[in-house]
């Protein structure tokens, strides 16, 4: 639960990702966190600091501090304390309204949290739950927000450290085809 009340579409928004990712950490048995995940390498527990470093930094490198950084011994309580964090920054349109050129063309630091850090949320949670044996379903509607982001993406998805490009495989449903263009084999 968030500790602001700001009812912003931005933070609703950020809110949204943020919860859906919690409730799929909320779901990992104790002794599961050190699974190894569809990420090659990594763990259901590293999939949650890749989540958390990855928007921290992103905040520090705009000169805005998160706090301490939350202790990964119990991912869901560390996530729960980030989102409070980031959720408490976004309440405040001096930082969410905070123009910058990024790699795709002038945008704020909400907007980008928002269109990229939201994707890597929506994504990520098929990894953490595949590794503890949970089968995920994507909406629709995260379905076409996905597709829609690595349509925008375009070969930058590709970069190395992204996403591995492998073959969509034939007469793959709508949620194995995405995962297959996300580098991921459902």
């Amino acid at each position: 639960m968030t500790t602001t009340t700001d009812n912003s579409p931005l933070l609703n928004r950020y809110n949204s990702y943020a919860d859906g990712f919690g409730d799929v950490l909320a779901a990992v048995p104790a002794d599961a966190w050190t699974n190894p995940s569809p990420c090659d390498g990594w763990t259901a527990r590293d999939v949650v600091g890749h989540v958390v470093d990855t928007q921290r930094d992103f905040f520090a490198g705009h000169g805005v501090d998160l706090g301490p950084v939350p202790a990964l011994d119990d991912p869901a309580a560390a996530w729960h304390s980030h989102r409070d964090a980031v959720a408490a920054r976004l309440a405040d349109p001096s930082i969410a309204d905070h123009a910058f050129d990024g790699h795709f063309g002038p945008t704020t630091i909400g907007e980008t949290l928002i269109r990229f850090y939201g994707f890597d949320m929506i994504a990520h949670r098929w990894d953490i739950a595949t590794a503890v044996g949970l089968d995920h379903r994507f909406t629709d509607e995260q379905l076409d927000e996905m597709e829609a982001a690595a349509d925008g993406f375009g070969d930058a998805l590709y970069s190395e450290g992204v996403c591995e490009h492998i073959d969509v495989p034939a007469g793959a449903d709508r949620q194995t085809a995405l995962l297959a263009r996300l580098g991921r084999r459902a």
